[in-house]
């Protein structure tokens, strides 16, 4: 994909978090590889005034975050390169504000195996960070520790983050996360959960190497 295809994909899975209610205003932050650079939602514009022109661009190998364009980067830019240059199964990545996800987080409450849908993020139990101020090296440092081993995770008082080999797998997984923390968050009203043990999520994930959207994007 050409830099200008991948801006617009930014933008357009943005907007799609806030039409889904995933995220509200200018909350919640979207980033994509593109080469050597990543590609990343501007700060604190909303998704229906962005557009792919104001996405910022950062040099990979740059740790300062000096960036390319007319609008800074999102605050969170920090956690956003991180995994991008560390993890070679990431292609982009998608943090939001969803409620289920953040109720779940402000519980400081990691998601167990729950459903048998876990098996999609690779591990038996989404993890919680530790907490931070945002836009930090040290909410960046929690963020990475927490995703290790895992597709995605929660944000202490602050959300869920996600990472797909590309941006229709990161938005699936996106919607995966939400589901599996409005299940977890309804089943504690209700009563004790039933929790599926790790012979069950990796019997399951044995036949999930083609579950879900998995069109390469290149």
């Amino acid at each position: 994909m050409n830099e200008q295809t991948i801006r617009e994909e930014v933008v357009a899975a943005y907007q799609e978090l806030g039409r889904e209610g995933m995220n509200k205003g200018a909350s919640g932050n979207v980033s994509a590889r593109c080469g050597d650079h990543m590609l990343i939602t501007p700060s604190g514009i909303p998704g229906a005034q962005m557009v792919p022109e104001q996405v910022a661009k950062i040099a990979m190998g740059d740790a300062s975050g000096a960036w390319e364009g007319p609008c800074k980067p999102s605050t969170e830019w920090r956690f956003h390169r991180g995994i991008l240059a560390t993890r070679q199964d990431a292609g982009a990545v998608v943090h939001a504000h969803a409620p289920f996800a953040t109720i779940l987080s402000i519980l400081r409450k990691p998601i167990p195996a729950v459903h048998y849908m876990m098996a999609a993020f690779g591990t038996t139990e989404i993890k919680c960070s530790d907490y931070t101020c945002f836009g930090t090296d040290g909410l960046a440092k929690m963020v990475l520790e927490a995703m290790e081993g895992s597709a995605g995770c929660l944000m202490a008082n602050h959300g869920m983050v996600v990472a797909g080999p590309n941006m229709t797998r990161a938005m699936w997984l996106a919607g995966e996360l939400e589901l599996l923390a409005s299940q977890y968050y309804h089943s504690l009203l209700v009563g004790e959960p039933h929790i599926l043990s790790a012979a069950e999520i990796e019997e399951t994930a044995k036949s999930f190497s083609s579950y879900g959207p998995q069109a390469a994007e290149d």
